[in-house]
């Protein structure tokens, strides 16, 4: 099928078509940045062209679908799309209908969406968290992002490659590599990592396969595949968004969010996500600010006044984003925002308790959700897990199980280890961390490089972090946004905006007045490297 997009354009005569733009599917992968610019779509971009009657939904969808198939599987094959949603079209015909009558769902009506393969969809795609055991999974009921995504009117496109487990399966791994989906590339230049687990969200943002993608982050996950893709990403304070059918790492740091290509499409994307659900006992913190419309926060001239704490622990680990923090933090200044130096932010002792915490809780956490798909589900436990992977060819081909075993072993979230652990991790990220150096230097927010260029992906030897500024929000369970700061050798690199718990309007608003002085953000090339 030729899904080219087209305008459609009303007369006295009825409907003609001419072209929008130069079809994404006809465009070669190594086309220049000008050419490119065109296809850089946003929310209301195809919001204002639904309303204006320039095109359908289904001719969107239809565009986006064919430039999976010319980018993610042929051309430079990024290969961020695990499986295609085959309904695609039949949802966005559906939804062309209640457009024109009318009744659009929400703010995200028509706007295609990509979810991390770890988001549950009850629908004809599986539920996988890039695994061969989880290969024709189905989950009994969609999870409360995709829920709430639906219900605001997005079309659900694809399910994202993403590093099996959320890359927490064993030590030495590769980021953006499953043993169902294989590895992902990252679109700027096709030999470098994507980071992080939510590899493949990234990666289809960056490379304009979709407006939206949602990831999920326990330390990194969002913010570093955003950082390393050129995108904006968004990891909210946990809780703001309900996890309830998301393959689990841990219950205290586990957050979904969104990534997109501007402050202002995550902005509105995070609005959709916010909910109190029961089933998420986090979101049910009578002490949470939770918006239904982060746009309000979208402030040009939101830095003028703003203190911003540097944490400088990030400095030395890479000349190049040491240059380029540096610009950014005159940029800043130019925007009117005062810039504090800190020494450190959180004790880096504290991460040895996260790592217990997270072993404890992911052992109770998969195990809750393998129960959760019923009887016929193949994998029943983690044990039957590990199982399964010491028997297949390809799970343990390039490293090992480290962290399965190591929470298989674990006991129960009533013991002392756990539960001493568990209170030394958030007072060492909170109370005697970010609330404290916020307090001290009356901060609104801190900032740091959220990580270095991307490195050359080697499946042998695993990753190679150089700069990483997620671990305090992270761990902390508080928000943190990165936004483009500036490429290194044609690599992108983002800066991060932390801070407090709640406090996403006022990073959105931090980060948007960012983003709108210095505008980083340039289409990937798919460079061979």
């Amino acid at each position: 099928m030729n899904r080219r997009l087209f305008i459609f354009q009303s007369g006295s005569a009825g409907l003609s078509l001419t072209p929008l733009f130069i079809s994404a599917c006809s465009r070669r992968a190594n086309s220049t940045s000008s050419e490119r610019q065109e296809e850089e779509l946003t929310i209301k971009q195809l919001r204002d062209g639904y309303t204006q009657g320039s095109y359908s939904i289904k001719d969107i969808i239809s565009m986006y679908l064919d430039r999976i198939d010319q980018i993610d599987v042929n051309g430079p094959a990024i290969n961020s799309i695990i499986q295609v949603n085959p309904d695609a079209l039949k949802i966005a015909e559906v939804l062309d209908i209640e457009f024109s009558e009318g009744n659009a769902r929400g703010p995200m009506h028509g706007i295609p969406v990509i979810l991390k393969d770890n988001i549950d969809t009850h629908d004809k795609m599986d539920t996988t968290a890039g695994s061969r055991a989880l290969v024709g999974s189905r989950p009994l009921q969609d999870s409360a992002v995709a829920a709430q995504l639906r219900a605001a009117g997005a079309v659900i496109l694809a399910k994202a490659n993403l590093s099996e487990w959320a890359n927490f399966r064993g030590e030495m791994s590769t980021s953006g590599w499953s043993g169902h989906g294989g590895l992902t590339k990252n679109p700027y230049i096709l030999d470098r990592n994507t980071c992080g687990s939510s590899a493949g969200s990234g990666a289809s943002v960056a490379a304009n396969l979709t407006i939206i993608a949602i990831g999920t982050e326990t330390n990194g996950s969002i913010v570093c595949p955003s950082t390393t893709n050129g995108i904006v990403g968004i990891k909210p304070t946990v809780g703001l968004i309900s996890r309830s059918g998301i393959v689990p790492i841990s219950s205290s740091q586990d957050t979904a969010g969104p990534m997109a290509r501007t402050v202002t499409d995550a902005a509105i994307c995070l609005g959709v996500l916010t909910n109190r659900d029961d089933a998420d006992q986090k979101t049910l913190d009578q002490s949470a600010t939770i918006l239904k419309d982060y746009t309000v926060a979208l402030n040009s001239e939101g830095l003028r006044g703003k203190r911003l704490g540097y944490d400088t622990s990030t400095r030395d680990g890479h000349k190049a984003v040491d240059q380029l923090m540096d610009r950014a933090i005159m940029d800043l200044k130019k925007q009117g925002a005062e810039v504090i130096e800190l020494e450190r932010v959180i004790e880096g002792s504290i991460g040895r308790h996260s790592f217990n915490v997270m072993l404890y809780e992911y052992k109770q956490g998969l195990n809750d959700y393998f129960a959760s798909l019923g009887s016929a589900a193949k994998i029943k436990s983690l044990k039957d897990l590990i199982e399964y992977n010491k028997q297949d060819k390809v799970e343990l081909e390039f490293f090992q199980q480290e962290y399965l075993e190591m929470a298989q072993e674990k006991g129960s979230l009533t013991d002392p280890e756990y539960l001493e652990d568990l209170a030394k991790m958030h007072r060492g990220s909170r109370g005697d961390g970010i609330d404290k150096v916020m307090a001290a230097h009356q901060l609104d927010a801190i900032i740091a490089p959220t990580g270095g260029p991307a490195w050359k992906t080697d499946l042998i030897n695993g990753d190679n972090f150089s700069v990483g500024s997620s671990s305090p929000a992270a761990i902390a369970g508080y928000p943190n946004i990165t936004v483009p700061m500036g490429f290194i050798k044609g690599l992108p690199v983002g800066i991060s905006i932390y801070g407090g718990a709640w406090t996403e309007a006022k990073l959105i608003e931090i980060a948007y007045a960012y983003e709108q002085a210095t505008l980083h953000r340039k289409p990937p090339k798919y460079l061979k490297g």
